[in-house]
Parts: structure tokens; sequence; C-alpha cells
């Protein structure tokens, strides 16, 4: 192996470590920065409900009263050079929501890092492959590589959005079906629906901190909007699930046509519970696929030498 190539795999090296070390450092510590989690959403769930107690006059018929004007240097740029039409992303306020970011503010610092991270990734791109001109590579292959950084950097907040949401999807499923257990007890017990949503997000705060929040806003929604179905059918879309989108359906006919609340919640949280017992089922058997390739990497190589070393040693004495 010639030096040129020694010295472009350790600077690699030392890019993966550094990149390895600062992303450990990442997790470390912010989690240390957040402090009470549960707090500070219920605190943001609060502030929200008050906006929507202020402005419910003039925005009933729409969510606008749980959106904050966003002001600073990212709106001033968007407005400015209308990145929100250049760089538009369809139902990206729908997306939003799903992550849990609410407001303008994160729509507009969306389509700042949408504008920001294809140009510095490219730089980035530039500067490693064409600037610093490694060895055995083409121009084309280096412009390609850099042009592939820019891409990248245009669809990463995009990704970033999406397992945000993802992450807190998987931590609203699991306790769902006891939500909905808990709303029934509520609602057969004599509480209004508003005052059940409420009891449940404080009950369920520990459990889940994001399903304590949806159900707060829903509980809001529900006493200042004009209609329970558009409380219902924001609670929905903004959890993309099929068992939240099945139990906002049930509700808005139990609305529509009268019939029992108590049998339409006993009958979804049933649906509920057995979605969970069938992703968990689902997960156990994809188990045996997914450890097929470790144990050809990692077991059966041990496997193999701690078997054969002892007959490989007979054979050498013997002959």
């Amino acid at each position: 192996m010639s030096p040129e190539s020694l010295a472009m795999f350790s600077t690699a090296g030392a890019i993966l470590i550094s990149a390895l070390v600062m992303y450990t450092i990442w997790i470390v510590v912010i989690p240390m920065l957040e402090g009470d989690k549960k707090k500070k959403r219920m605190e943001s769930v609060a502030s929200a409900r008050e906006g929507m107690r202020k402005d419910r006059l003039a925005n009933l018929q729409s969510e606008a009263s749980l959106r904050a004007d966003g002001k600073g240097v990212a709106k001033n740029m968007v407005d400015r050079f209308s990145l929100e039409k250049l760089l538009e992303a369809s139902d990206l306020k729908d997306k939003m929501a799903q992550a849990g970011l609410r407001g303008q503010k994160p729509i507009y610092a969306f389509y700042m890092a949408r504008l920001v991270a294809p140009i510095v990734l490219g730089l980035l791109g530039f500067l490693i492959f064409v600037v610093l001109n490694l060895p055995g590579w083409d121009m084309l292959r280096r412009v390609a590589l850099s042009i592939g950084m820019m891409l990248f950097g245009y669809y990463l907040p995009g990704i970033y959005i999406k397992n945000v949401a993802g992450k807190r999807l998987a931590s609203i499923m699991p306790v769902f079906p006891d939500a909905l257990d808990l709303l029934l007890i509520c609602v057969e017990s004599g509480m209004s629906v508003e005052l059940a949503f409420g009891k449940v997000a404080e009950e369920m705060g520990d459990a889940s901190v994001e399903l304590a929040e949806e159900f707060s806003l829903t509980t809001a929604e529900l006493s200042y909007l004009t209609s329970r179905r558009l409380a219902y059918e924001n609670l929905a879309r903004r959890n993309n699930h099929p068992g939240i989108r099945a139990v906002a359906t049930a509700l808005v006919q139990a609305e529509r046509y009268g019939t029992p609340l108590g049998d339409t919640l006993r009958t979804m949280a049933n649906e509920n519970r057995q979605m969970r017992v069938m992703l968990a089922e689902k997960k156990a058997a994809a188990l045996p696929a997914k450890l097929t390739v470790p144990m050809i990497l990692f077991f059966l190589p041990v496997l193999f030498i701690v078997i054969l070393t002892p007959a490989g040693m007979r054979l050498g004495e013997a002959f």
C-alpha cells in the first residue's frame, strides 16, 4: 500500500473517530441540559391553551390559535427570499405536528436548515474531495460525491423530522390502549369528554409525556373549537397511526350519531391492545432473521475455532 493511501485512510479514520467522539459527547450532554422534560412539555401545552383562550373568537375554525408568530433572523430570511415557495415541502405543518413541533418558528427553522445544509455540506464535500485532491479518484467522481453531499443536505431536515416523529409515535403507542381504558373509566363514571381527556392527560404524564401532551391539546380544542369533530380530526392528524385514526373516526361517528361513547371506547381499546400484541409478535417473529448475520459473523467463527483447534493441534502432532 502506497504512503498516499495510508495517509488517506489515516485521515478518514481520524475524521470518523472525531465524529464518534462528538456524537458520544452530544448523547451524554444533551439529556443533562434538557432538565425536566415533562414539566417543559406541560408548560408548553399550558401556554398553547392560554393562547387559544385569548384568540378563540378569531381562530375557532382552524389550528391557528396553536401557532405563535415566529420572529427573528430565520423568519426574516424566509420572508425576504420567499424560501417557503422556493423550498416548499408537502404537508410540512402536519409533519411538524407529528414531530411535536408546533408554531411558526420550527417551520422557519426547517426552511433555513433546508437552505443552509446543502450549502454547508456541498462546500465540505468540495473541500474534501476536490481541494484535498485525494489520490486515485478522477475529477468526475469527486464532483459527483460533492453533489451527492449537497443533495443529502437538502433532504437532511426532512429525514430529521421524520425520525423525531417516529420516535415520538413509538413512545405514544405502547401506552395508548391503557389511556383508552382510563378514558373509558372516566366517561362511564359520569365525566364529560373534556374532563375525561384532561384527567387522562394528568394520569399518563409519567408513562408518556408525549401522550399527555396530545390529550392536553385535545382537551383544549374540545373546549374552544366550535365542533368536537375538529378536535378529534386534529388528534388523528397530529398522530399519523392507524390505531389513533380509527379511534378518532369512531369518536366522530359517536358524536354525530349519538351512539354510546363507552361502548366505542371499549371496542377501540380492545382493538389497539390487539394491535400492540400483534406488533410484539411481529418483532418476535423477525428476530431469528435479524440474528442470522450476527451469528454468521461472530458466533460461528468462534464456535469453529473452539471445536476445530484441538483437532488441528492433534493432527499436527500426529503428522
